[in-house]
């Protein structure tokens, strides 16, 4: 059995109950949006057609092409949605990469509002901090830097808000009644203001901010997080951490991209098997197509080439008049003079 994601159920999915399916594939989610877009196009749409446009939509709900051209509110409601905008982002405006631009954060911007219109800034702009310093933003980036930071910035959104709040809160001792200093060197803790992107030089504990993250998840469990033990690894890869380290090590671990399941693996970025058979097609029938007869921007119509055994007629022959004659039209026999 195949689900709307187009993805083979296991059996354990199969015994979950039917409520509970639904709100884990936001099935009622897809279906009031059918049923909207169904109202929206009844002018277009026969009352024989009605089936065939539910298989439709649900057919581009499964390939990850209902987000084309969608406002954000709907782009991001569903984790599946935020997959599939990510998956069309990249297949669109891989030959970036291909051709190796770097490209501003107004540049990337702009390309996501050609998927999607009302695409906020903000969320651009946070992607890009993951890369640049905050004194860099006006630096140019590759798309595969901007591409993985955008990943976990946009998938993650909610967690990543929270992870930056409890972050914070470690920095100036404010969790689990438990005093975190940025430095042993003071017998006090400090109080440290906030900084813009969430990080600082000393960071936090690393152990400790782990155990805040696990307990983030499970309140968050009905919303998109990494999974836990990835973030285990990546957090005990160091006794401390930065929140800016934090967030640099999702976008780049390849177990995180692997469970989003949306872009392929970074040394597989500019492979797109499926679309460069489509486009091999495609260039192959319009070469075949301008070899065998090229195309006339004004067609002539045709003419009749007459092939016929007359006999030549030859003309006969006007002597050019003399300018300095009298205009006298008898011709003169020179053998008279």
């Amino acid at each position: 059995m195949v689900s709307l994601e187009g993805r083979r159920m296991s059996p354990e999915r199969l015994l979950q109950s039917g409520p509970e399916y639904l709100a884990q594939r936001h099935v009622l989610t897809y279906m009031e949006d059918a049923l909207i877009q169904l109202i929206e196009h009844k002018d277009d749409t026969e009352h024989s057609d009605v089936a065939r446009f539910f298989s439709d939509y649900f057919t581009s709900v499964s390939q990850g092409t209902h987000v084309l051209f969608r406002d954000y509110s709907f782009v991001q409601c569903t984790p599946h949605n935020r997959a599939s905008f990510l998956r069309l982002f990249w297949r669109c405006f891989r030959t970036i990469a291909k051709n190796g631009d770097l490209l501003t954060i107004k540049e990337y911007h702009c390309l996501l509002q050609i998927l999607c219109p009302d695409f906020p800034m903000d969320l651009t702009q946070k992607a890009a901090r993951i890369v640049l310093m905050d004194d860099a933003m006006d630096c140019l980036m590759s798309f595969s830097d901007f591409l993985y930071a955008f990943q976990i910035q946009f998938y993650y959104s909610e967690f990543l808000d929270s992870a930056a709040a409890v972050y914070q809160d470690l920095l100036t001792g404010k969790s689990l009644n438990t005093v975190i200093v940025p430095t042993s060197r003071s017998a006090t803790p400090r109080q440290r203001q906030p900084s813009t992107d969430g990080a600082s030089l000393e960071g936090v504990e690393a152990p400790h901010f782990y155990q805040c993250l696990e307990n983030l998840c499970e309140r968050l469990r009905h919303s998109t997080c990494p999974p836990v033990p990835l973030i285990g690894e990546i957090v005990s890869s160091a006794p401390r951490l930065t929140f800016y380290g934090f967030l640099m090590a999702l976008a780049k671990h390849a177990g995180i991209n692997q469970s989003i399941g949306a872009l392929p693996d970074k040394a597989d970025l500019l492979v797109d098997e499926a679309l460069d058979s489509e486009l091999e097609k495609i260039v192959a029938q319009l070469s075949s197509c301008s070899v065998t007869q090229p195309p006339a921007p004004y067609p002539l119509p045709p003419r009749e080439i007459i092939r016929g055994g007359s006999p030549k007629k030859t003309l006969p022959s006007r002597r050019r008049p003399d300018l300095e004659s009298d205009g006298s039209t008898e011709e003169t026999d020179s053998s008279d003079n």
